[in-house]
């Protein structure tokens, strides 16, 4: 590409601010290194992790610096790339140390990039990463789980379960040895349902707010993909072993899972901290080929109103996942 060609991004430079504090600006388009890939954009999703970052949660580790771009085709390649060339259709993982997808183009690590099938959409594949990721991690921790449905079956409690990990974890756990029992909003009951959900309760309710199982049964495991719930709901709802994977983590949850540690507790409140990986991520994809898993998408936004998808994931009310495409 030549120098100097520009593109519309959106970036903010500070933390905090909102969704008020995205400014649309033009930017040179960023040159591939040698082990990367550079993309133009066809869809992006935004993820919590991407708020959290604004909010300035993850100081002083992310972002390396100010502006920072939050979160296609191959447009070109980097000279150590052997196994992408220009005009092929990939998904990746875009590292939130240099920016995310919320531009004309982003540059990804070859190592976090798969190509798409022709089977699956710009907005299914935009869609997967990081909420399907977080997910499938969440199903490889829990003790006996697995996708060839052997084994006892065990118990699940998917919180949140409309949104964008919730809606993928249902999914998965019901390709495996799981019943899943998942909470939601009023409006989302029957969405849910359809994603396969043996028990969906109403998180206003009763029952809800105390994530007690209709059936009454106790919870193998957790994915908790909501807030504001302590650990003192979880714990009686949980079997002899259960575990509570929290997908967005505060620093309380890593004091209570340490000092369960050190009490050699075993029903445990474990922060979900992920390494995403090109297998998982082709895993995961192959899986939306045949069909098996979906994206729900709750809404699609140009880039140009990005601050209109940004306010509505800080909302934290969407059903399945928020796309912007630029």
């Amino acid at each position: 590409m030549a120098k100097n060609t520009m593109m519309r991004a959106v970036q903010y430079n500070t933390y905090g601010g909102g969704a008020a504090a995205l400014k649309h600006v033009e930017l040179q388009v960023p040159s591939p290194k040698q082990d990367e890939v550079l993309l133009k954009m066809e869809a992006t999703s935004i993820n919590p992790f991407d708020l959290r970052i604004q909010k300035g949660i993850v100081w002083p580790f992310l972002p390396r610096k100010f502006p920072h771009i939050p979160a296609g085709e191959v447009f070109e390649v980097g000279s150590g790339v052997k196994n992408f060339k220009a005009g092929d259709k990939v998904v990746a993982v875009l590292f939130n140390i240099c920016g995310g997808g919320l531009a004309e183009f982003a540059v990804a690590k070859e190592n976090l990039t798969v190509s798409r099938p022709p089977e699956v959409t710009a907005f299914q594949g935009a869609a997967l990463p990081i909420a399907g990721l977080a997910a499938h991690e969440c199903l490889l921790r829990t003790p006996g789980f697995n996708y060839e449905k052997t084994g006892q079956q065990l118990n699940l409690l998917i919180t949140a379960a409309s949104g964008g990990v919730g809606q993928y974890a249902v999914q998965l756990a019901k390709l495996g040895n799981a019943h899943v029992t998942a909470t939601c909003g009023a409006r989302n009951l029957d969405l849910v349902k359809s994603l396969g959900a043996d028990e969906v309760i109403d998180y206003k309710t009763p029952d809800g707010a105390a994530l007690k199982s209709p059936s009454g049964r106790k919870y193998d495991a957790v994915i908790h993909c909501a807030t504001g719930f302590p650990w003192s709901t979880f714990k009686p709802n949980l079997s002899t072993n259960g575990k509570v994977f929290d997908i967005t983590p505060t620093p309380s949850v890593f004091m209570t899972n340490a000092l369960q540690k050190l009490t050699f507790s075993k029903k445990q409140l474990v922060p979900l901290l992920m390494t995403p990986k090109k297998e998982k991520l082709d895993f995961l994809l192959n899986f939306v080929k045949e069909g098996k898993i979906k994206a729900v998408v709750d809404s699609i936004h140009p880039l140009s109103k990005a601050e209109e998808a940004w306010a509505k994931s800080i909302d934290g009310h969407a059903t399945g996942k928020i796309i912007v495409e630029p």
